[in-house]
């Protein structure tokens, strides 16, 4: 790891029932960096993240997340599908609080300091307009903002996103890119988000790690999205096409199981097979 990664991975290997789902992955995150990580459905994405805050165990490797030396949570998480109950009695103001006391049994006790944070990330995400509605009120863009500021209420260093912007529309999911990408940069704080189309993060994304076939492969995007790299990745042949400013990566002679999984879902078929 060098001095100034917030995240360094090292030949990480991952194994679940039995089945290898990751082979010695190795990349760095710097401090401020908005890396994303990309990956058709099931190439290992969820299992990375979640092994990075400690909820799966690797066969073998090393994941070293540089602490600022505050005491401080290191790690903020924002995992895939969280449902949030139209009833639940909870502004999105309390959900933020939470970041900083849902460790604590009990009401949390009055501070001016707690409060100043909670009603800063508000701010810092936008979302001050709609801070005292129920959070199962808010739209899927308001609620992605709120959790957003849930985890970065304790300032980690590295901060995590679990495919953040799916089921998002596209101007919600223009405005979650832009405000991750100003929060990273205002709060010095490494982004790892996870997502299966990588075009929405181009005009952002400082760094990519590419996952296929159990492998991953990371640098700067033009470094990594090219023919020959994702081919060496992938196994097999690959085309890389930019059109429109959009980039589609296309197998040139699938293989029978990705044509089968073509079959399965096709809306795939013009972005990563």
């Amino acid at each position: 790891m060098t001095h100034s990664a917030a995240l360094s991975v090292e030949g990480l290997s991952i194994s679940l029932a039995g089945r290898q789902i990751l082979k010695d992955v190795e990349f760095e995150v710097a401090p401020g960096e908005f890396c994303a990580l990309i990956g058709a459905n099931g190439s290992g994405k969820t299992t990375l993240l979640k092994a990075i805050v400690g909820l799966v165990k690797p066969d073998s490797g090393r994941i070293k997340v540089d602490a600022d030396g505050s005491g401080g949570t290191s790690v903020g998480y924002v995992p895939q599908k969280i449902s949030l109950d139209p009833h639940i009695p909870l502004r999105a103001r309390d959900v933020v609080m939470l970041g900083l006391d849902g460790a604590r049994l009990g009401l949390p006790l009055p501070s001016r300091a707690r409060d100043a944070r909670v009603e800063e990330m508000l701010q810092a995400v936008g979302a001050g307009d709609f801070a005292e509605r129920r959070v199962g009120h808010l739209s899927g863009g308001q609620q992605q903002r709120i959790l957003v500021a849930h985890a970065l209420v304790r300032r980690p260093r590295l901060l995590l996103l679990d495919e953040p912007l799916a089921n998002l529309d596209v101007r919600s999911v223009a405005e979650i890119v832009a405000l991750l990408r100003r929060l990273s940069l205002q709060y010095r704080t490494a982004i790892l988000l996870s997502a299966h189309d990588m075009n929405p993060l181009l005009p952002v994304m400082d760094r990519i790690v590419y996952l296929a076939s159990r492998c991953a492969v990371s640098g700067k995007a033009d470094e990594v999205v090219r023919t020959e790299v994702l081919s060496r990745l992938y196994g097999y042949h690959v085309d890389v096409v930019r059109v429109h400013g959009r980039v589609v990566v296309i197998a040139a002679h699938e293989p029978e199981e990705i044509r089968a999984a073509l079959a399965r879902d096709p809306v795939h078929t013009a972005e990563i097979p």
